[in-house]
């Protein structure tokens, strides 16, 4: 079996000449993962209507510059649950990174401190959280690990994971809630998707089985069986209650669900339609995004992911009510890519751009960052 640990220090590796940005990443990625690999994690849901919807919409966002600003002293500095943060950019939480890379989740880590990134941590993940944190807790420049959940039936195992994260440093708990059940992946399905050998979830391994389910005619395999332990809002307030971290929610686009989560007090929201992998033709994040922001009023953290692939992808999420954005499959593909020294590119990347954009909209730190910097959506013509 594969295995990893903090003590080995990720392999050195040189980007290929010519990287400038994440699309030269995906680019070098592509050449380096199999077909296996490439369909789990570039595919999306059914026809990959909000894949691509996700991207789409930034680009759709037209920046509004000033100019002649005072920008002497800017900084891309934020606080976000009561840590301060070198910049807005966290690693979403991506399963299975030996796929991409043999250093895998290490490597990833390594680059999030260094680059004084927060990192989520897949509970999927095919390292453990304790060599995951090991690499990153501690490091003068890191910014917070957080572990990513899914409720399952098995609630020793959720309650071990929480005591384990707790005790290895993490910040703070992510919820993924928007996916009860696996969206309808047909890119996975045609590529015949499964885990080599040597690749497993390092941290659930000892899962109890779920009771067995009788169904009689008529009966749904799906709701008579998985989504009989879906979770709801009182499974919420029962992990609010198992652990001292704060719980935000992963996956919420209906500001109706906004407002419940900050009712139930949950510590903060992630807009997300998980990357366009469940619920094909489901809004974008960038068109959800604002109406979270108006919903919640400004009573907890917002961050967001998909989509994101430049700094002006971030600077329009700030203005349009976000905290702090996660990047996910960029991370991946400069992973395979060139393994930390990969996910480092990415990350200095995004945060050059955002300066970039800061600096040219007249923005010298992230509280200048409003909507008034976005240009009002075009109007049809009346004829």
């Amino acid at each position: 079996m594969l295995t990893l640990n903090s003590s080995r220090t990720p392999q050195r590796e040189a980007l290929a000449p010519g990287t400038l940005t994440l699309a030269d990443h995906e680019r070098h990625a592509r050449a380096r993962l199999d077909a296996n690999a490439w369909a789990y994690f570039s595919g999306g849901a059914g026809d990959e209507h909000t894949l691509h919807a996700n991207r789409h919409a930034w680009d759709s966002i037209a920046l509004l510059p000033r100019v002649l600003r005072p920008l002497a002293g800017g900084h891309t500095r934020c606080t976000l649950l009561g840590r301060e943060l070198a910049h807005p950019i966290l690693l979403a939480p991506v399963a299975y990174q030996c796929l991409a890379h043999p250093d895998g989740e290490i490597a990833t880590a390594w680059a999030a401190a260094a680059l004084g990134a927060g990192m989520v941590l897949s509970m999927q993940s095919s390292t453990t959280l304790e060599a995951v944190a090991a690499a990153m807790v501690g490091e003068r420049s890191a910014g917070p690990l957080w572990l990513q959940l899914y409720l399952q039936h098995d609630r020793a195992l959720v309650r071990e994971l929480i005591a384990r994260a707790e005790a290895a440093g993490c910040e703070a708990l992510v919820l993924t809630v928007d996916a009860p059940t696996s969206g309808v992946r047909d890119r996975e399905r045609r590529a015949g998707f499964a885990l080599p050998p040597g690749i497993r979830a390092a941290n659930v391994s000892a899962m109890a089985a779920p009771p067995p389910m009788r169904l009689g005619a008529g009966q749904s395999a799906l709701f008579d069986g998985l989504l009989q332990h879906a979770p709801t809002w009182d499974d919420v307030a029962w992990l609010q209650a198992q652990t001292r971290l704060p719980v935000l929610l992963k996956g919420v686009l209906h500001p109706e669900d906004a407002r419940l989560a900050a009712a139930q007090g949950v510590a903060g929201l992630i807009v997300s339609n998980h990357g366009g992998r469940t619920l094909d033709t489901a809004l974008s994040t960038a068109s959800a995004l604002p109406r979270i922001a108006d919903a919640v009023g400004g009573a907890l953290p917002l961050l967001v992911d998909g989509g994101v692939r430049r700094g002006t992808d971030v600077f329009k999420a700030l203005a349009l009510g976000a905290t702090a954005v996660l990047v996910g499959r960029p991370v991946v593909w400069g992973l395979a890519h060139a393994g930390a020294a990969g996910v480092a590119h990415v990350l200095r990347v995004l945060r050059d751009e955002l300066e970039v954009a800061m600096a040219l909209t007249g923005c010298a730190t992230l509280g200048g960052i409003s909507r008034a910097a976005l240009a009002p959506a075009p109007t049809a013509a009346v004829v």
